[in-house]
């Protein structure tokens, strides 16, 4: 039976309520800044618009499972200040995770904030890599949380034979998302091919291989 929602929400509500005190982002300057995300005026984070509602405070975005049938078997939705403007100077945000069975959130960072993820449902074997390259690693289930400090690659893996979910929250609006294997092999313009060969002491016809698995389907 599934963790229900609202006791997931519930938990992540109190962890970010307990944190906003010390939030990776900036301490707002007036009660409430709902983003204008259609301004063009670029500052650290959104301009504020001027006529406010609830909806700019409310999104349902978390309450039902993403679909997980790509590449990774996972879908990350995100519930931060793109997707709910009402965050905007509140240094919080949340997201969810779907995983497939055999799915994976790939290695990857956030480097504004930390994380902290709840089991809703199934288990995961999850794990971050310190700058001393020692690997924290655990297997959580349902019902339990696992914090992933700031700015650290970590992970996240189905490997059970049924779907699994978890709500995270992160103490800033906008925590970034920085995926290693993209990052390295599939940006724009392209790292240089014997950087990387150098790097992962590979010759670049691997690395011209991984870079084409990480190019757009035709």
């Amino acid at each position: 039976m599934a963790v229900p929602i609202s006791t997931a929400i519930v938990m992540a509500a109190v962890f970010l309520i307990l944190c906003a005190g010390s939030s990776a982002d900036p301490e707002a300057l007036q009660d409430i800044c709902v983003a204008d995300l259609n301004s063009t005026v670029k500052v650290n984070g959104f301009p504020c618009k001027t006529n406010v509602t609830a909806e700019d405070f409310f999104s349902d975005r978390l309450k039902l499972p993403g679909a997980t049938n790509n590449s990774f078997g996972s879908l990350v939705t995100a519930a931060n200040v793109e997707k709910l403007p009402g965050l905007n100077t509140l240094g919080i945000s949340m997201s969810r995770v779907d995983f497939a069975p055999g799915g994976i959130n790939p290695p990857h960072t956030h480097p504004r904030a930390t994380e902290i993820a709840y089991v809703l449902d199934g288990e995961l074997d999850v794990g971050f890599i310190t700058t001393s390259n020692v690997l924290i690693s655990k297997t959580i289930r349902k019902g339990e949380i696992f914090v992933f400090p700031k700015g650290l690659v970590h992970f996240q893996v189905n490997n059970g034979k049924s779907p699994a979910a978890v709500i995270a929250a992160f103490n800033s609006q906008l925590p970034g998302t920085q995926s290693i294997g993209a990052t390295l092999f599939a940006a724009a313009p392209t790292v240089p091919s014997n950087v990387l060969a150098k790097a992962f002491h590979v010759g670049t016809p691997e690395v011209e291989k991984i870079k084409s698995g990480f190019a757009p389907k035709k």
